[in-house]
């Protein structure tokens, strides 16, 4: 597989988290469907581990669903909120737990499963990483569940994988109708380079960019990743204007709107309070709000996600486990999405 993650360097990341950097980690489990025996494309065999508020799982809940595969991947969902300080094993991990009550609703949240695809019914994914002997403890994982063996947790390789063996996973969308998020062929060079470059852009500036500003301790670094961050929206913005594309390369629907639209689904209701990133609204950018408002429309992408899983995770434990109700004007969210008018 050709490269397709954009990492972070680790050099003295200890002293750059040190002086207030967020500096993200490197994922360790890097195979790759249908290119070895171990792990063949076949229907019914793989699992996702996911977790709804995490936007790097939201890439890889959205592949799914928009390339038909609901049916040929199992997924178990983790709850928003991770544990608590009072947990036996530790605080801040991924917990499978179906009974848990949502500080938000008062209530559980349906969406959120036990674990069902190791045999052992773990409660917390750390465990599915130690019966490997990894020290990992994130989501997304892609897990085999015949072997019984992690084979991805880097969400770009996972969506990459997924749309390059759609078909042999058991995708219910036949060839010529379902979206082909990169792709393949000489023919197809030219779009693909032009992903790769937006894909960059996307990261460092917006996905990735989120987080260095949200979880910044250092009023210099944050202000470098606000504002690196709006102005990566204004570059898309223009971008969407010249000509009225209706996605980020022209016509078709690709990877690239695939790994922009979890962040700006976060960011009216989640990220412009949570991440400090209240320079403005997607709402206020007339060509983004109608773009996200029509990858939203498309079949799949609403049931891909959930607000109140965005809002529990983010805000539950960090916020005296208060989490904030709003935006309610011009309307809540998410059903602000259906309506790309409110864009002026």
């Amino acid at each position: 597989m050709t490269k397709t993650s954009t990492e972070e360097s680790q050099k003295d990341a200890a002293a750059r988290r040190a002086k207030g950097e967020f500096v993200r980690g490197v994922s360790g489990f890097r195979s790759v469907l249908g290119e070895s025996p171990e792990f063949p494309a076949e229907p019914g065999r793989y699992h996702l581990f996911v977790a709804l508020n995490c936007p790097w799982c939201h890439r890889v809940s959205l592949a799914r669903n928009v390339l038909g595969l609901q049916d040929s991947i199992t997924m178990d969902v983790a709850f928003p909120s991770r544990t608590n300080e009072d947990d036996p094993i530790a605080p801040n991990l991924w917990e499978f737990n179906p009974a848990r009550n949502a500080t938000l609703t008062g209530a559980t949240l349906p969406e959120c499963t036990s674990e069902t695809a190791t045999g052992q019914s773990y409660r917390l994914v750390k465990h599915i990483y130690e019966a490997e002997g990894s020290p990992e403890a994130s989501v997304p994982i892609l897990y085999d569940k015949r072997t019984k063996q992690i084979v991805a947790n880097e969400s770009a390789e996972i969506i990459r994988m997924l749309n390059a063996q759609a078909g042999a996973l058991g995708s219910t969308i036949v060839d010529a109708e379902r979206f082909d998020l990169y792709p393949a062929g000489p023919a197809n060079e030219a779009v693909r380079a032009e992903i790769d470059t937006l894909n960059e852009q996307i990261y460092v500036g917006i996905n990735n960019g989120a987080y260095k500003a949200g979880f910044s301790s250092d009023q210099a670094v944050y202000a470098a990743a606000f504002e690196q961050y709006f102005d990566t929206l204004g570059a898309l913005e223009k971008r969407l204007a010249a000509d009225g594309r209706p996605f980020l390369t022209g016509d078709a629907f690709t990877e690239a709107d695939l790994r922009l639209f979890p962040t700006l689904y976060r960011h009216d209701p989640v990220y412009y309070v949570r991440m400090k990133l209240n320079g403005a609204r997607i709402l206020d950018y007339p060509n983004l709000w109608r773009w996200l408002c029509r990858v939203y429309a498309l079949p799949g992408v609403a049931q891909s996600n959930s607000l109140v899983h965005c809002r529990q995770g983010y805000f539950g434990r960090s916020w005296n486990n208060v989490v904030p109700l709003g935006p309610n004007h011009p309307m809540t969210y998410p059903e602000a999405y259906l309506h790309p008018e409110l864009a002026q």
